[in-house]
């Protein structure tokens, strides 16, 4: 037991310095065109993870995506009203991270990581990054294994396999959301992570209740990011 929990502490030290900047870096708002702020000088790398300190003292989230000569360009991962130009912008880390472990089981987080259930701050040691590497082709493992999903019409006549990618696909209103949620409750997966990316914000609630169930959510991790909300927020969600 102490060489896991020394193990464990090197890794949450490692991770710690893998998403640690080697300087500070700042820089002030010179523009805002659509849904990208440009900040003069700020010499931080794509996807690194940054606030945008506002004068009426709200601070918003943003990220990296481009450069335009000297002129750093990055989109907010909230809503944009209240930034002017002039409002510091202070860079935070590098690529995004998440945090990982079993405490996620049963909650419910938006597409930064954090909970929106109201059931308290998470309790994960680690935190990894949300941008994983691909296994090489010729390391992935072939797909021999069936695995049940719980519904006997898809079990019997497509049935899936360990490792197999499948999608649902319909019109509105025939019942995708109800088909995953008893995928959810009765699949012999250990986990499911289900990922409401792109729904209608009076959808989510219904889906988590009624349709996954609490017996679904006790093992599986729900990702929420409405349609509303700004597009890398939402992409990030699918990571």
């Amino acid at each position: 037991m102490p060489e896991k929990a020394d193990n464990e502490n090197l890794r949450l030290m490692q991770d710690v310095i893998d998403n640690t900047m080697a300087m500070e870096i700042q820089g002030r708002i010179s523009g805002l065109a659509g849904l990208t702020v440009e900040v003069s000088g700020f010499a931080a790398p794509v996807g690194a993870q940054c606030e945008i300190i506002t004068r009426n003292g709200p601070v918003i989230p943003a990220e990296v995506i481009g450069f335009r000569g000297d002129v750093a360009v990055m989109m907010p991962l909230a809503e944009m009203v209240g930034i002017a130009c002039g409002d510091w912008v202070v860079c935070r880390g590098g690529l995004a991270t998440v945090p990982v472990g079993e405490h996620l089981l049963g909650r419910v987080i938006n597409g930064a990581g954090e909970p929106i259930d109201g059931k308290g701050p998470l309790l994960c040691n680690s935190r990894r990054s949300v941008l994983a590497d691909a296994l090489p082709p010729l390391e992935r493992r072939r797909i021999e294994t069936p695995i049940s999903t719980g519904i006997r019409s898809i079990d019997a006549l497509m049935t899936c396999g360990c490792g197999q990618r499948m999608g649902i696909f319909s019109g509105p209103g025939v019942g995708k959301s109800v088909l995953l949620g008893m995928i959810g409750r009765y699949t012999s997966a250990d986990v499911n992570v289900i990922g409401l990316v792109g729904e209608r914000g009076r959808e989510v609630q219904e889906f988590i209740e009624k349709d996954l169930g609490p017996e679904g959510l006790a093992r599986s991790v729900v990702v929420v990011s409405i349609s509303h909300e700004p597009a890398p927020l939402r992409v990030r969600a699918g990571f």
